[in-house]
């Protein structure tokens, strides 16, 4: 039996994607979001948004936060109260409320651990401060009854996703993924168009993608998206 009781989405502010990053004409905002996950072992805080960074980072991103604390006090809970921390990478967007959590197991890929130390890829003071307690991981591992991590590369290679079984189903926080809600379903569509038979020339989708759907999910959660995955089956609610 599943002991989590509820995913709650925290709004840790946004960032400003430049247009040329984005692909798109103008600059994007997009949202960060984190996940606090209630479970009868512990809470469970899967990232920890936005953290303070050099100038240039600063300028290039131009972030409005909010700070994790208030957003953990919205929630009834504060950072005392996180028994682990889940981190899908270590982008400063990420990661940067961890050094709150200094002495707390903070779960990340072995390899997105390695990248981040070897510099030029993140913020060093939100990786190896004072504290940190890191539990690498390498591969797939299940953290708690009912909640497991499941490695999803592809926007960096020590990218991860958190698996959670929920009575009514299970959800998948999906970190970034994909950058998008639209873009998980159209991975989804590639999918399911070539085990339909189609012929190529077909679109590609994520290699990992067949063992998020292994899990049969109801619900996939972003963290620069409020859009909610859910599958094309599932009746319009």
């Amino acid at each position: 039996m599943t002991k989590c009781t509820e995913v709650r989405r925290l709004d840790l502010g946004c960032i400003v994607r430049p247009a040329e990053e984005a692909g798109t004409a103008q600059p994007r905002v997009e949202p960060v979001f984190a996940y606090l996950v209630r479970h009868a072992d512990g809470l469970i805080l899967f990232d920890t948004g936005i953290g303070a960074a050099d100038p240039e980072t600063e300028a290039h991103y131009r972030p409005r936060r909010r700070t994790l604390q208030s957003a953990l006090a919205s929630a009834g809970t504060s950072a005392a109260d996180v028994s682990m921390v889940v981190n899908c990478h270590l982008h400063f967007d990420h990661c940067g409320g961890n050094p709150l959590f200094r002495k707390t197991p903070i779960v990340v890929q072995e390899a997105e651990l390695a990248t981040a130390r070897r510099g030029d890829y993140t913020i060093d003071e939100l990786v190896d401060f004072p504290g940190a307690g890191y539990l690498e991981i390498s591969g797939e591992a299940e953290l708690r009854p009912g909640i497991r991590v499941i490695p999803t590369p592809g926007h960096t290679d020590g990218h991860q996703s958190l698996v959670i079984e929920q009575p009514d189903g299970t959800v998948i926080l999906a970190g970034q993924a994909h950058d998008f809600a639209t873009h998980f379903a159209l991975d989804h569509a590639a999918r399911q168009a070539a085990l339909d038979g189609l012929e190529p020339p077909r679109p590609t989708h994520a290699a990992w993608l067949d063992r998020i759907l292994a899990f049969d999910p109801r619900r996939v959660l972003f963290a620069h998206d409020s859009a909610v995955w859910e599958p094309p089956s599932l009746p319009v609610r």
